[in-house]
């Protein structure tokens, strides 16, 4: 698992491990997997997918519903298959949620009635995200303190939960660690915060240089599924809709991207399992660490 914030360069070092170990990548982004969105997800490109085999990369339309419950039942049945071929098997990704799902498992929550989720998005579409928060809060004031405040697909997830059941979101999440039939060597990359930042800003600046406005345009009439509540999409729409000019909306994809960054490393942080390694363009130096790694655990295993 080779993990780390947005703009630390995970998808060169995933590639090149990949191609170390012959074996394929699969991929734990919650915005990669659906079609239509590649440059603002910084999804692999045609020419990296060439190089070595990906999974769940624009697999899914912007208008199906998608979570980390989904993924964690889809991710172990193509791991099933895959290490009947091979020994190692690279993921990588961003969305911590996606990650803990496949390392840990999820909760099993019960199913929400259409109903009442079709419900919950209407009143959020009519009412905005300060009445999603406003809900949390009142349901679930402790799952407040925890969640990220400004994604909206979390926060209906928590009303929808706390309707479902009558009992609050955060009671209902019991976090006990599933037993997994492999072996898991997580791996982080970091940078220099100033220097994580300066990717990033110059990495937005390179995404609208590659086509970035057209691509929001193009699913602007869609602005309102869970698929675009996300970086990038959301400033330009708002731009869009004369909230603020085109240079106003670029700076706020930089500043919420960094922003995200910052949240991510929090998150990681908190995991103990996770062996750091220094993002740079010495990837020999950082496979062989990876080298290491496997072979130590190999023996602990043994």
């Amino acid at each position: 698992m080779i993990l780390g914030p947005t703009g630390v360069g995970k998808t060169e070092l995933s590639l090149r491990v990949a191609e170390h170990y012959g074996c394929p990548i699969v991929n734990c982004d919650s915005r990669q997997v659906f079609r239509s969105i590649p440059i603002g997800t910084a999804a692999p490109t045609a020419q990296e997918q060439a190089r070595v085999k990906h999974y769940f990369v624009a697999t899914r339309e912007l208008e199906d519903d998608y979570n980390a419950g989904q993924f964690e039942r889809d991710a172990m049945e193509l791991l099933d298959t895959l290490f009947k071929t091979h020994e190692v098997v690279v993921m990588t990704g961003g969305s911590m949620l996606y990650a803990d799902a496949v390392c840990n498992g999820l909760d099993d929550l019960p199913s929400v009635p259409d109903a009442l989720r079709q419900q919950v998005q209407r009143d959020y579409e009519t009412r905005g995200l300060v009445w999603l928060q406003t809900e949390v809060q009142r349901l679930d004031p402790a799952y407040w303190q925890l969640v990220d405040q400004q994604n909206p697909a979390r926060l209906a997830h928590c009303v929808e939960m706390c309707l479902t059941t009558g009992q609050t979101y955060s009671s209902l999440r019991t976090g006990e660690r599933k037993q997994r039939p492999f072996r898991i060597i997580k791996i982080g990359l970091e940078r220099p915060r100033e220097e994580l930042y300066d990717r990033i800003n110059r990495r937005v600046i390179q995404m609208i240089a590659d086509g970035l406005e057209d691509e929001a345009k193009a699913v602007y009439p869609k602005r309102q599924l869970n698929s675009l509540q996300t970086v990038g999409y959301k400033e330009l729409f708002a731009y869009f809709d004369g909230e603020y000019d085109r240079n106003r909306a670029i700076e706020l994809i930089q500043q919420n991207t960094r922003h995200y960054a910052k949240r991510q490393m929090t998150w990681f942080r908190r995991d103990k399992d996770i062996h750091w390694l220094q993002a740079n363009d010495d990837y020999e130096k950082n496979i062989h660490l990876i080298d290491t790694l496997l072979r130590a655990d190999s023996l602990h295993e043994d």
